[in-house]
């Protein structure tokens, strides 16, 4: 009779497995399940191809919290996974993020197929989960409640050669009652500036010419280390770093935005005339039940010093239309704030539920239709606004950093895409000479729509860069991979740190 152990043993080691993950929310979600990635492969595991939908031996979901209906969405594909999983013995279905802290036990209760839940406190145990659900054939439910270790020391797997994200700090201070973020991944908790440093010039001696700073609260950073001043710090050190092209950094909270922070913008020529500002509601009576500290006029005030001090900036912002309680005056003085800060674009959102927040028990919930009428209005507002504000680019000569899968139409109409410094999606025709993601290309504006502009001409310059060179070698290495290559037996335990690398942020102030 073979034992469970010998069974561990039986497995054809010279074909490594294949993993997925689907990842739900915010940009610290997207970074996470880079982690993820990287912790795997480490592990032996190699990636799925793109389009594989479930058909992997480990598929895991990186689970948000913030919407009403997450758990909806999270069942409903694990049930589509369930018969799949039944037909392929082997398979492992892992559950990790905001929702499987929250939920914890719910998730393999509802769904007894699930292998691994973990939480976001602890995403370096994955592999070793997975290891001992195998194992000891039985789910495994590990959620910890504090952060084991910064997010940093652990491997990664980057979508981007010539980008990246590198988090400063996890968790949030704040109380907003429309927000369960700060429930589910704790206290902020600061990393080391001397750290965020080293694992930036690590990144650009491996050819990433952009970075983009993560926080769920990124300028309050040395909150935890007793800094007020440790954000505007942290940009001024970026400038200083060679080959560090560009500075961007998501997302701000009004509170914490300082004069210093204004003026490290504007005198550090790497960090990037864009700033995403939540707004959430221009009503003071809003901002008040949503415990948001500040109110229209200190939005405002933020906002005309930005433009002041860097006069091109681009500013975006998240909206909530139909927060409990919000009347028709409240929605109007929303849209003075929209009209009055002239947004370049707006993510607009129609307040829903999260359960376990205090305005999901608030009184005067927003009906539905009235919601959605007030949305559209917004909306309406803004990408007139937007539109406006995009035509004021047409004849300008701006430099683009080249993208990859930007431009989904690229392929047809036979240009290519790039970011402005300002974070604007251009699209321009394509030179004649090669032109790879990461180079950087000089054109002139030539068309503006509401989301986009076009650089119809002759593009004006073309600058072959690191971080093209870095995109080349790893599309290469990439091409010349044989089909299942031997990548190693998945080990036991925790992998061993690295040097360095990065952890976590959310979109949500």
């Amino acid at each position: 009779m073979t034992s469970s152990s010998d069974r561990s043993l039986a497995v054809d080691v010279h074909v490594p497995k294949s993993y997925e993950i689907r990842t739900y929310g915010c940009q610290m979600n997207v970074h996470d399940s880079e982690r993820l990635s990287g912790l795997l492969e480490e592990a032996g595991y190699v990636r799925a191809p793109e389009g594989s939908d479930g058909d992997a031996d480990v598929v895991v979901f990186n689970t948000c919290a913030v919407r009403e209906n997450a758990d909806n969405r999270l069942y409903g594909n694990l049930g589509r996974l369930a018969p799949r999983k039944a037909s392929r013995p082997g398979m492992q279905i892992a559950v990790g993020g905001c929702l499987a802290q929250k939920d914890r036990d719910t998730i393999t209760k509802k769904a007894p197929w699930v292998d691994v839940v973990f939480g976001t406190h602890n995403i370096g145990k994955l592999p070793v989960l997975l290891e001992r659900a195998r194992v000891q054939e039985e789910a495994q439910v590990e959620i910890a409640e504090s952060l084991e270790a910064f997010p940093s020391t652990l491997p990664t797997r980057r979508e981007s050669a010539y980008a990246a994200w590198v988090s400063i700090s996890v968790g949030c201070n704040n109380t907003c009652t429309f927000c369960i973020v700060p429930a589910l991944r704790g206290k902020e908790k600061d990393r080391r500036t001397g750290d965020i440093l080293a694992e930036i010039e690590a990144l650009v001696g491996e050819g990433v010419s952009e970075i983009t700073l993560l926080g769920q609260n990124v300028n309050a950073y040395g909150s935890d280390i007793g800094d007020r001043e440790a954000f505007s710090k942290l940009l001024r050190a970026c400038g200083a770093i060679e080959g560090l092209e560009r500075v961007r950094f998501t997302s701000p909270h009004p509170r914490d935005f300082t004069d210093d922070v204004i003026a490290a913008m504007a005198e550090t020529p790497n960090v990037m005339p864009q700033l995403h500002m939540p707004l959430q509601s221009g009503s003071d009576t809003v901002l008040k039940a949503m415990r948001r500290s500040y109110r229209q006029e200190r939005y405002l005030g933020i906002i005309e010093k930005v433009r002041a001090a860097i006069p091109h900036a681009a500013i975006t912002t998240d909206i909530i239309v139909g927060f409990p309680g919000e009347t028709e005056e409240d929605f109007e003085q929303t849209l003075h704030t929209v009209r009055e800060a002239r947004f370049a674009q707006a993510f607009t959102f129609q307040y829903s539920k999260r359960p376990g927040t205090p305005a999901a028990t608030m009184e005067d919930q927003i009906p539905k239709e009235v919601v959605q009428a007030r949305y559209e209005r917004l909306v309406a507002v803004q990408e007139e606004i937007s539109w406006e504000e995009n035509k004021k680019q047409v004849g300008r000569t701006i430099e683009l950093m080249v993208a990859e899968g930007e431009g989904r139409k690229d392929g047809a109409t036979h240009r290519l895409s790039g970011r402005a410094p300002d974070n604007r999606l251009v699209h321009f025709t394509k030179p004649d000479q090669e032109v790879r993601p990461g180079d950087v290309v000089t054109v002139e504006v030539t068309y503006a729509a509401p989301h986009h502009l076009l650089a119809e001409s002759q593009v004006l310059d073309v600058r072959r860069t690191r971080a093209g060179d870095a995109w080349e070698k790893r599309t290469a290495e990439k091409a010349a991979k044989p089909a299942g290559v031997l990548l190693g037996l998945p080990k036991i335990g925790a992998p061993a740190p690295l040097p360095v690398a990065t952890g976590s942020g959310c979109g949500c102030d």
